[in-house]
């Protein structure tokens, strides 16, 4: 009887190498090894799916739609070809084709979670955020639960490890034990902000200041502030680790719900000369390490940027400090996101303030207070010194509305 072979056939080897330059960042050499596979087996799935996805990685996108499309024509079944075609639609701007796709390989594969986060981020730009929140929450129970982690999930960094501890003790306080927890965040059943009660003086304020920006006291009703530090306390969705040592959450992680989505619209209702008709594009909480710093100085890809902080005024050791420190000089219009983002631009970013003769604002903490201006302007967190104790950490929430350039 003859024994099978251990050894893996040629394709496969050319496979795993073309998967290892791509890995590797070689996109080059790992598509023309893919399409040495595709000479020889036209309808190899993986080597059709890495291809396209080596194809919209180098920017070739008319060409990855094409392959991506042909597979899904060819294999009607194959959930990933569709959520691929559906990345490359949605890169291209074409939101109605792109959601369609995610529908239909969600059809196949219910529990993809690629296409969950996807069809929740393209939902949002089409502006319909409240439909785009079962989304997020499904992705994140799906991803969080213990027997869908990842096994090369690399080990939490000591600071999030801390964070994690801290929760579950505070979690374990009120006899939740689950294993991953998300709290539901409904709506208020009144306001959940406040009603403007300044005749109009926020709104000439953010017309006539420069850097162009109004700080909001008293933000929140009490029951939506309460019912917010509840959720953000409570829900297992601080899993983004950041160098400084702060952890973010975002709406696929599940910092998404009906009270969010009701403060952003409340927010829109009432300032309406500062958020006109922008919509919510993207959104997250950011929470901080007492001994750690925060966010460094950095620009966002918004019209208009609302910021906020949740944790009690007892929490904060400095009351002259722990807020937003913000510049009068808005990032160029030809830097790109990375240019300003990436970890290294700190001090291209202070170069270009200094000669350009900028000034700061700092805006202190407050519990309750929005900061919301131009979020083109430069800004970084102000220095910390916020109590020891998982509900003393700092917390952020920002809401992003518009895209840069649109004023």
């Amino acid at each position: 009887m003859a024994i099978a072979s251990s050894k893996p056939s040629k394709l496969d080897a050319t496979l795993q190498e073309a998967v290892q330059h791509h890995k590797a960042g070689r996109l080059g050499e790992a598509e023309k090894l893919y399409r040495r596979i595709l000479r020889e087996r036209p309808s190899h799935p993986a080597a059709n799916n890495a291809l396209g996805i080596a194809l919209k990685e180098q920017g070739k996108l008319g060409e990855a739609a094409a392959l991506f499309q042909r597979v899904a024509n060819v294999a009607p079944d194959n959930a990933a070809a569709h959520s691929n075609l559906g990345n490359v639609l949605f890169e291209q701007g074409q939101l109605e084709k792109a959601e369609a796709c995610y529908r239909r390989a969600l059809a196949l594969r219910p529990d993809m979670v690629d296409a969950l986060k996807n069809l929740g981020l393209v939902i949002v730009d089409q502006g319909r955020l409240a439909e785009s929140t079962p989304l997020f929450r499904r992705h994140a129970v799906l991803v969080g639960a213990p027997t869908n982690a990842s096994p090369s999930r690399e080990p939490a960094p000591p600071y999030k490890a801390l964070h994690d501890q801290e929760q579950r003790e505070y979690l374990k306080g009120s006899g939740i034990t689950a294993a991953f927890n998300l709290e539901e965040g409904e709506r208020v059943t009144g306001r959940a902000v406040n009603p403007d009660q300044s005749n109009g003086e926020i709104a000439t304020r953010w017309q006539t200041s420069s850097p162009q920006l109004a700080v909001i006291d008293n933000l929140l009703t009490s029951e939506a502030l309460e019912r917010l530090r509840q959720y953000c306390w409570r829900s297992m969705v601080w899993q983004k680790p950041y160098p400084n040592g702060y952890l973010g959450a975002m709406p696929e992680h599940g910092f998404a719900c009906p009270l969010l989505v009701q403060i952003a619209d409340e927010l829109r209702n009432n300032y309406p000369a500062i958020i006109r008709e922008h919509p919510l594009l993207r959104w997250w909480g950011f929470k901080y390490d007492s001994q750690l710093k925060g966010i460094n100085i950095h620009a966002d890809f918004a019209a208009v940027n609302v910021n906020f902080w949740i944790v009690p005024d007892d929490a904060n050791l400095n009351p002259d400090s722990g807020g937003l420190v913000i510049w009068d000089k808005p990032a160029p219009l030809e830097w790109t996101f990375q240019q300003y983002n990436s970890p290294g631009a700190g001090q291209r970013i202070r170069d270009f303030l200094a000669g350009n003769g900028a000034n700061s604002v700092t805006v202190p903490y407050r519990a309750n207070r929005a900061v919301i201006f131009d979020s083109d302007l430069f800004h970084e967190t102000d220095k910390i010194e916020f109590k020891e104790g998982y509900t003393n950490r700092r917390i952020n929430i920002t809401m992003l509305y518009g895209n840069r350039g649109q004023g």
